[in-house]
């Protein structure tokens, strides 16, 4: 008698091991129709129009169907010369309706059956409709903008639009509070579209100075996040941002009173210059990087604007200059420079938390974006203003061009004066922010895409120029498609060059033969 119950249970557990429920509540055999490999476009957002889904796979017939949540959508089987199927792709229309709220949808194919145990069913894969970007918040002003050292805790009001509440499923919008102390404040009360509380310890309060000193209150919105019960590819709606700031400020230790500050000037000096700088394109127009201020910091943002991209494709915007665990750069950067294909951006920033053991002051780094590349390629980020032969201590290095693979990097070395000594005894000390000075041109061989390659780094300039302080900082250089030439405008005088060929009275253009 045990040794049938053994039997039994064998037999039920085999039924089980091979028996599923489908989306009707009926046991099948496993799927056993075609092969769905990868959707195009995988994922959406909420509230678009209707759009053509491409499946592919393999196992495609005629009579194909694609069901969205086990409904079927009206499907187009491509066809060669003679009329039978392709068997690896086929298409299908989805109506604006299906995508009105985020969320998660399953599709699957289904073929005619073909015989007994034969369902038809392909494996189910998940199509993602994302909400949409959050928007990015503007503030107006803040009321109370002052206080005398010692006050209590206080509530903070800030006024101006698209604010988003605590039940928005990022989070809301938060208040960042950036003086002595780099603090988030505690939202408090209810957030509207056009206002929200936030209280200030009094902790953040201090001043030793008898002057007043400038505090920046900015709101930031987080990206959309990714609709619940994603998976996979959940890469959310994006959008959000850090709004302009507003100054609070505290007054000096013994005042009972003060007048506001004025935004400090050099926030506003730096808007100027982030307004002026140029962004940098990919040859196909596709991706765009471009320097923005965020926290009242100039940073590197790369926009990719999906032009000639496939459907699949969601733009969306990335920031760059930022540190192996996504932290900002924790100083200016500026000028960005671009290869051809999007994926290689260089810049220049102060920073020193892109890389590990940075050398003080501005240096020129290259940013892996992996832009094509992949989900296997992550993203890096590698110093180029480097030299193991002492070339470049001392220095600061800004305004780098890229060639058009990304392999080679020109860039502008700056050294306080002019002085005879070797790069390497000269003072450390670092030059100011203008780019006048003692300047030499470098190419740095990255040895990218290259076999049997050493990075190494070439100074081009044999006789760098002096500019003076009154004049105005002469532009970076410019590296040629294939890295072969150089050109620099200099101001009242310009760089010199080995084989150097005048294009103007301002402008030499190096032949860089040894950079091949």
């Amino acid at each position: 008698m045990k040794r049938s119950w053994t039997a039994l249970a064998v037999a039920l557990m085999a039924i089980f091991a091979v028996g599923g429920c489908n989306d009707y509540g009926n046991t099948f055999q496993n799927n056993t129709g075609a092969l769905v490999s990868f959707l195009a476009p995988a994922q959406i957002s909420a509230g678009n129009g209707d759009f053509t889904l491409t499946v592919n796979g393999q196992g495609f017939v005629l009579k194909t169907v694609v069901q969205w949540n086990g409904k079927p959508l009206a499907t187009t089987v491509p066809v060669d010369s003679t009329g039978a199927a392709l068997g690896n792709i086929v298409t299908a229309t989805v109506p604006a309706a299906l995508v009105t709220k985020p969320g998660v949808a399953t599709i699957i194919t289904l073929n005619p059956a073909s015989g007994a145990g034969q369902n038809g069913l392909s494996n189910p894969i998940a199509f993602i409709i994302n909400p949409p970007p959050n928007p990015l918040p503007v503030l107006t002003n803040i009321a109370p903008n002052t206080k005398v050292v010692g006050s209590p805790d206080f509530t903070l009001t800030l006024n101006g639009s698209n604010f988003l509440p605590a039940s928005d499923p990022s989070g809301g919008s938060q208040v960042k509070w950036s003086g002595a102390q780099q603090s988030q404040l505690t939202v408090v009360g209810t957030t509207t579209s056009n206002q929200i509380t936030a209280t200030v310890p009094s902790g953040l309060l201090a001043n030793s100075s008898t002057s007043s000193v400038a505090v920046s209150v900015t709101v930031f919105n987080p990206p959309s996040p990714p609709p619940a019960g994603c998976t996979t590819a959940c890469n959310g709606g994006g959008g959000g941002g850090s709004s302009a700031s507003a100054t609070f400020t505290i007054c000096g230790s013994g005042q009972s009173s003060c007048t506001p500050l004025a935004a400090a000037k050099a926030t506003a000096t730096a808007a100027e210059i982030v307004a002026e700088e140029a962004p940098a394109l990919s040859l196909d127009g596709r991706y765009v990087a471009y320097t923005a201020l965020q926290s009242d910091r100039a940073q590197i943002f790369l926009r990719d604007t999906c032009e000639g991209a496939s459907t699949a494709c969601q733009p969306r915007t990335t920031l760059l200059s930022a540190a192996a665990d996504g932290t900002p750069a924790n100083d200016e950067s500026h000028a960005p420079s671009m290869s051809s294909d999007g994926r290689y951006v260089a810049f220049s920033s102060a920073a020193t938390n892109l890389v590990e053991n940075a050398p003080p002051g501005r240096q020129v780094y290259l940013l892996d974006t992996c832009a094509g590349a992949g989900d296997s390629c992550k993203p890096s980020t590698h110093l180029i203003s480097v030299d193991p032969n002492g070339a470049l201590v001392g220095t600061e290095s800004i305004l780098p061009s890229v060639s058009a693979s990304g392999r080679f990097v020109a860039f502008l070395a700056l050294t306080p004066s002019h002085s005879s000594k070797p790069a390497s005894a000269q003072s450390k000390t670092l030059v100011s922010d203008s780019n006048s000075g003692y300047r030499q041109v470098f190419i740095r061989d990255t040895c990218l895409g290259a076999t049997n390659c050493t990075p190494k780094t070439t100074r081009i300039s044999l006789q760098p120029g002096d500019g003076t302080a009154a004049a105005a900082g002469p532009a970076g250089p410019v590296l040629s498609g294939n890295a072969r030439r150089v050109a620099i405008a200099g101001a009242n005088a310009a760089s010199l060059f080995t084989r150097s060929v005048a294009v103007d009275d301002r402008i030499f253009l190096a032949i860089a033969n040894q950079q091949h």
